[in-house]
């Protein structure tokens, strides 16, 4: 080693005085970004532990971060409330209904049509790709009249096909048809043409060799229908009728959160309880299924 260090034209490996700061810089700038986002998500959490009186003695401080150390019992009275009170847990339950319904139903009928747009040949494949790469940049707030009117017509908005209003609308999605097709486009014929030979038809090649091939991006569209589903507020509040005293109320979760607020009773604490426990599903599904989710965005050849 020393012999090297003696060559005349040895240069030690050392970064550059710009490289260190912009590093320096780049890593400060991170974690107060990551702080400011963090920090709405550690109000919630700590005051959902309040009572009334410990948060209107912590507004102003740096206690509104802290959960109340002093009285962690009032933490669970804040959530028994919400879940058994206002029966928090019926809307809960009807999200994931719908999303389960709405999550099969969208990787059948999508990934059937972006399996037909990715491999088979037709008239107007074409014209029929640019629409729907036209109809991603469409906002969905233009379209929710004319689809309003087309569900009233056709399901009469009655107590029980009222669901369907809510399912049926979101079991088509243009966005994931394209996420679909764009992953179906690698996947080497190879394979398809293996199954072919041993007699498969286009559904069995389907069903048996492109689905079993696709866990990352049935991942990735569950977890967009989950979410999508779980914080639809406006569609349901339009479809949906009321719940009547003592029956089983249709509406999902965030029409719940809405009702559960205007309740003059209600504390900050037992609000925040209700966020809190109306996150911790979007959570757990996006932790469990990121490694998918990375993995189908790579392989369709989109950028995170």
């Amino acid at each position: 080693m020393d012999k090297i260090k003696d060559l005349p034209n040895f240069r030690p490996n050392k970064k550059p005085a710009k490289k260190t700061v912009k590093e320096v810089i780049y890593y400060i700038v991170g974690i107060i970004l990551s702080a400011i986002f963090i920090m709405p998500i550690v109000y919630m959490i700590a005051t959902s532990t309040k009572s009334e009186s410990a948060y209107a003695a912590g507004v102003g401080t740096l206690n509104m971060f802290l959960p109340d150390f002093a009285h962690l019992g009032t933490a669970l009275e804040n959530y028994k409330n919400v879940l058994l009170n206002y029966d928090i847990w019926k809307y809960a339950l009807n999200s994931f209904i719908y999303a389960g319904f709405v999550i099969v139903l969208n990787i059948l009928i999508n990934g059937l049509a972006g399996y037909v747009m990715a491999k088979l040949k037709f008239p107007g494949k074409r014209l029929l790709s640019f629409m729907i790469i036209f109809l991603i940049v469409v906002p969905v707030e233009t379209s929710i009249i004319p689809l309003y009117s087309i569900v009233k017509i056709m399901l009469g908005l009655k107590q029980g096909m009222s669901v369907l209003g809510v399912i049926l609308p979101a079991a088509i999605s243009i966005f994931n048809i394209f996420l679909f097709m764009q992953f179906f486009q690698n996947i080497p014929k190879e394979y398809e043409e293996a199954a072919r030979i041993d007699g498969a038809s286009t559904l069995g090649v389907f069903f048996k060799v492109i689905m079993p091939l696709s866990k990352p991006i049935l991942a990735t569209v569950a977890v967009f229908c989950f979410i999508g589903v779980w914080n639809d507020y406006l569609w349901p509040s339009m479809i949906l009728p009321a719940a009547d005293d003592g029956s089983w109320p249709l509406l999902p979760i965030q029409t719940a959160l809405i009702s559960i607020k205007s309740i003059e009773s209600i504390t900050t604490g037992e609000v925040m309880a209700s966020l809190v426990i109306t996150s911790i599903p979007i959570f757990v599904t996006y932790v469990a299924a990121q490694k998918y989710i990375v993995q189908g965005f790579g392989t369709s050849g989109l950028k995170m």
